[in-house]
């Protein structure tokens, strides 16, 4: 879905910048809410995780492949607000070191990728936990529906910035067709890694998880025949940032695993966007990226021969990168969060 430079003529470019601004404007005051001493570091390891399984293309079809959009994921672990803003980071580092996604389409990629599918699926998930019994297996489930809604959500909004300025003569009904069409399957990929990823995060520590806040099971305990909640069980102050660091460190091992090996298995063919421009002659006027000579430019280290270590260690070094740059905002926004502002809980 990175749509490159000269997909989109310059004044569609121009405003989808500013809507990406505006965006990045509001949620950086609205991280400010969401983010407090537990999930401001979790918010750059989020960022890290998407961008280590978007490494990752799946095959989905016949010489087309898929990958991790990350806006559902990024939204319900660490809030909407923040989740644009993860997101947002990902897509700047890809495109500023990587040649992933033009530099002129910065403003068109933040738009499709980090705004719409973030509040497509954040507005879905709140809405499913209205009606769905309360527990973890509903956050889980609200989770799987909410990505699967927000890719072909995000395939609608390219399709609509290419009806208002491609730089193609294309009959946009053939576009939103097989632009919809693909991401559909795209978007069961996507929601098998959200689901997956934030019942693990939710089995291990519920309170993590923004979309789980106000989710409390209590043991129940059969007495006398009848169930009844066990007494509670006061926990350690100490246990919870031990537990925290666990956590975190086994997600960053994981995305370096996933970016620096698992990461030379993804499949080679195009994506959705890559396989849709190929086949309806969009991408014919693609110009060449501005950081196509960056020594990491294609997700390879430049001078490194091997395929395996080439790209094992551009994957590495794009998750540190996006670790250490994410770390590095949503810590300054938690800092300059205001004394009198509590963290938003959304009961489920």
């Amino acid at each position: 879905m990175h749509v490159p430079d000269g997909f989109i003529d310059a004044p569609t470019s121009a405003v989808t910048g500013v809507i990406a601004a505006g965006a990045l404007a509001v949620s950086l005051r609205g991280a400010r809410r969401e983010l407090d001493e537990k999930t401001a570091p979790l918010a750059g390891l989020v960022a890290a995780f998407i961008f280590a399984v978007q490494m990752l293309n799946f095959p989905v079809a016949a010489g087309t492949s898929g990958h991790l959009l990350g806006g559902a994921l990024a939204a319900i672990l660490v809030g909407p607000y923040t989740g644009v803003l993860c997101v947002s980071v990902v897509l700047l580092m890809q495109g500023v070191l990587f040649a992933d996604g033009g530099l002129t389409a910065l403003g068109v990629n933040i738009t499709d990728m980090a705004l719409v599918t973030t509040v497509v699926s954040y507005a879905v998930f709140r809405g499913l936990l209205a009606v769905l019994p309360r527990g973890r297996r509903s956050v889980t489930a609200a989770s799987f529906v909410a990505a699967l809604v927000s890719v072909p959500a995000a395939a609608c909004a390219f399709t609509l910035i290419y009806a208002v300025g491609g730089t193609t003569d294309i009959s946009i009904g053939k576009v939103a067709t097989a632009m919809i069409g693909v991401h559909v399957l795209i978007g069961i990929g996507e929601a098998v890694i959200t689901a997956l990823t934030v019942g693990a995060v939710i089995a291990v520590r519920p309170d993590l998880v923004h979309g789980a806040r106000g989710l409390r099971q209590r043991l129940r305990l059969r007495v006398d025949g009848e169930l009844v909640d066990a007494p509670a069980v006061p926990v350690s102050p100490a246990a919870a940032p031990t537990s925290r660091r666990k956590v975190w460190v086994t997600c960053l091992v994981a995305s370096l695993v996933l970016a620096g090996f698992v990461s030379f298995y993804a499949s080679a063919s195009p994506d959705g966007l890559e396989k849709v421009a190929h086949d309806k002659g969009i991408d014919t006027r693609a110009k060449e990226h501005a950081s196509a000579g960056s020594p990491l430019a294609d997700y390879g280290v430049k001078d490194v021969s091997d395929a395996r270590l080439s790209g094992g260690l551009a994957g590495v070094i794009g998750v540190g990168v996006t670790v250490v740059a994410g770390s590095a905002v949503f810590w300054a926004v938690r800092r300059r969060r205001g004394t009198d502002v509590s963290p938003v809980s959304h009961g489920l």
